[in-house]
């Protein structure tokens, strides 16, 4: 998701944003095709 200025973004929005790209969430996991976040997720390099 790119910012665009004519969009006035939601908090939902930011917030899915923001899972999206943390990887201590659950969201970056399923996003990139895991089912949840691996328990060694700390080690892992993506």
């Amino acid at each position: 998701m790119s910012l665009n200025s004519d969009y006035d973004y939601t908090q939902d929005d930011l917030d899915n944003h923001s899972d999206q790209l943390n990887s201590n969430n659950d969201t970056y996991w399923t996003d990139r095709g895991y089912d949840e976040r691996p328990d060694d997720w700390e080690d892992q390099d993506d």
